[in-house]
C-alpha cells in the first residue's frame, strides 16, 4: 500500500481492544508501508493490521471504530481525524479497485472461467493453482487462513488465551520474524511444533512453549514454519490438495467451501512439512539474531539428525541475545493455564 505516502509518517493515539472480552487499552497507532500498526506505551508493537483489509464499524460516527477483518475479534477505537480520513481513503481506493457488477464484467468473467476451464482439463492441472495463488488478495488470504483455523481448532482445541500470555507471544513473535507474520497462536495439540496457514497465520503447539526452559525453542518452530510457507505458498498447498474444482471455484467465486477447510484441516495436521534447506535455515536463525542449537535438539534430543544446526549454530558457544523477558516468558508459558 504505497499510495498514502502522505500518511508515512502519521501517528496517533487510540484505544485498543485485543478480543471483545479483554480489556480496553491506550495504544500508539502509526503508518507502515501496508500495516497499520499498534503499540503499546513502552513502543512494543501489539499488532499489524493489513491497511486493505480494515473494516470500519460505524460508518460516519465518531470516535470511528475499525477491526482488522470480517471475523476479527480486535477493535480500534479512534478519535483522529486526520488518522481516520487516511484509513478511508485505503478502503475507497480499494473499493474503487474492486470489479464492479454487470453485464460486461459478467461476460468477461464467463469468458474467463471457459478459458481457464479449458486450460485447466488440457494443460498442467498446477498452472491453474499457480494463477490462482497470484491473484488472491492478502484480505482473501486472511479470510480463508481464519476459516481454516476455525476448522482446526475442532481438532487442535480451542487457541489457549490469556491477557498476559497473547501479549507476551505477540512480543516473541514481532522480536522473531517483525511483518513477517501476521499472528501467533499456541494450540493445546496438533501440530508437530509450528505450523502456517494462508493469510500469515502460525500455530504453536502448547508443548513448544510449555515443555522448555527459554523461548529459544519457540523462537526456532516460528522461523521454520515461517521459511516452509517461504518455500512453499500455504495458499498453494492448500489447493494443491484441493484440486481443480475447488481452486476454479475460488478463482470464479472467491470463494473455498467449508467442507473443503474442513478435509484440509485433517489432511494439515497429519502431513510431515516439507524438508528445509539446512543453510537457508541457518541463515534465517542468524538474521533474526536466535540461536539454533535449543531448536535442533527440540527437534532431536539425540542432535543426531541435526547435527548440521548445532555445529553451525551463530550463538553456538557464546550466549544469544534475549528474546523477550523473563515475565513474558513466564506468561507465554501459562498462556493455556486459564
Amino acid at each position: 500500500m504505497t499510495a498514502l505516502k502522505e500518511y508515512d509518517r502519521l501517528e496517533s493515539t487510540g484505544i485498543w481492544r485485543e478480543s471483545p472480552d479483554a480489556q480496553r487499552r491506550d495504544v500508539l497507532i502509526s503508518f507502515g508501508d501496508a500495516t497499520l500498526i499498534i503499540r503499546d506505551k513502552t513502543d512494543t508493537a501489539l499488532a499489524h493490521w493489513s491497511l486493505p483489509a480494515i473494516e470500519r464499524l460505524n460508518p460516519g460516527a465518531r470516535p470511528a471504530l475499525f477491526r482488522p477483518g470480517p471475523d476479527a475479534g480486535e477493535e480500534l477505537e479512534l478519535e483522529d481525524g486526520t488518522l481516520i480520513d487516511a484509513i478511508e481513503k485505503v478502503r475507497r481506493t480499494v473499493a474503487r479497485r474492486r470489479p464492479h457488477r454487470g453485464r460486461l464484467r459478467l461476460y468477461i468473467f464467463t469468458g474467463l472461467v471457459a478459458a481457464i476451464g479449458a486450460l485447466g482439463f488440457f494443460w498442467l492441472p498446477g498452472a491453474l493453482v499457480r494463477h490462482t495463488v497470484t491473484v488472491v488478495p492478502e484480505s482473501k488470504r486472511l479470510a480463508i487462513g481464519t476459516a481454516l483455523l476455525g476448522h482446526m481448532t475442532r481438532l487442535t482445541g480451542d487457541t489457549c488465551r490469556s491477557n498476559l500470555g497473547t501479549a507476551a507471544l505477540a512480543r516473541l513473535k514481532a522480536r522473531v520474524l517483525g511483518d513477517g507474520l501476521r499472528k501467533a497462536y499456541v494450540v493445546p495439540s496438533g501440530p508437530e511444533g509450528a505450523l502456517s496457514l494462508p493469510g500469515g497465520l502460525l500455530l504453536l503447539n502448547r508443548m513448544v512453549v510449555e515443555d522448555h526452559d527459554a523461548a529459544d525453542v519457540a523462537a526456532g518452530y516460528m522461523l521454520a514454519a515461517s521459511e516452509q510457507a517461504r518455500m512453499i505458498d500455504p495458499m498453494e498447498l492448500l489447493l494443491k490438495e484441493a484440486g481443480g474444482a475447488a481452486t476454479l471455484h475460488l478463482l470464479t467465486s472467491g470463494q473455498i467451501e467449508d467442507d473443503v477447510l474442513r478435509d484440509y484441516a485433517e489432511t494439515l495436521l497429519s502431513t510431515e512439512p516439507p524438508a528445509l534447506n539446512t543453510d537457508v535455515l541457518l541463515d534465517r536463525f542468524a538474521t533474526a539474531k536466535v540461536a539454533a542449537s535449543p531448536y535442533a535438539y527440540a527437534v532431536d534430543v539425540t542432535g543426531e539428525s541435526t547435527i548440521d544446526l548445532i555445529e553451525a549454530d551463530p550463538y553456538r558457544g557464546i550466549e544469544a541475545p534475549r528474546l523477550i523477558s523473563d515475565g513474558d516468558w513466564i506468561s507465554l508459558q501459562e498462556i493455556c493455564a486459564e
